[in-house]
């Protein structure tokens, strides 16, 4: 098992990239083959029950391999290099920072690369009617658990810590996706 251990570390440290865009994308695939499981298999008591859509899988494989995860890591390099410390005030503004001007970007890049993976006309369209409700549930999530990420997990394992939660996240994520929010109307 140490040999185990022994040659992940390496790979991390040596491919940094690889590794974690490996990781994070089998956490993508994982979180929506795991919704699709649940609401076609599950949830879904139609006979024969319904296949599973490969076609979503790979859109999330591609956005969890080549996207998401590269933008990630370089983010937080950046943030780690110029907020050095698990001090309480360094905690706070990484936290601020990451949610508040990362957060945003990070999710339109999301919903319009999956529309312009599946086609869509307007590429924009789906991110207007769930960007809001994906952002207030983000900050219910994401800010305890990235409290957790600045305050007890060493840099090296950053994106594998976030990407572990993404697993969860990404979960209600697909089920965001999934439902339509076009009706909603903030107030």
């Amino acid at each position: 098992m140490s040999r185990i251990i022994r040659a992940v570390k390496e790979t991390f440290r040596k491919y940094p990239m690889i590794a974690n865009s490996t990781v994070y994308g089998t956490m993508c695939v994982g979180a929506e083959f795991s919704q699709q499981i649940m609401t076609k298999r599950i949830l879904n008591k139609t006979t024969p029950p319904e296949p599973i859509d490969t076609d979503v899988l790979k859109r999330y494989a591609i956005v969890g391999t080549l996207i998401s995860p590269n933008i990630l890591y370089f983010w937080y390099k950046w943030l780690d290099k110029t907020f050095v410390g698990t001090a309480p005030k360094i905690i706070v503004k990484k936290l601020l920072i990451d949610q508040f001007v990362m957060t945003p970007p990070f999710y339109v890049v999301f919903f319009v690369a999956m529309s312009f993976l599946e086609g869509k006309k307007d590429l924009l369209e789906e991110c207007k009617q769930k960007f809001i409700p994906t952002f207030k549930t983000s900050c219910v999530f994401w800010l305890p658990a990235q409290a957790v990420n600045f305050m007890l997990v060493p840099p090296a394992a950053r994106v594998i810590y976030v990407g572990m939660c993404s697993f969860i996240w990404i979960n209600m994520l697909c089920w965001i996706k999934r439902n339509d929010y076009s009706a909603i109307k903030e107030e």
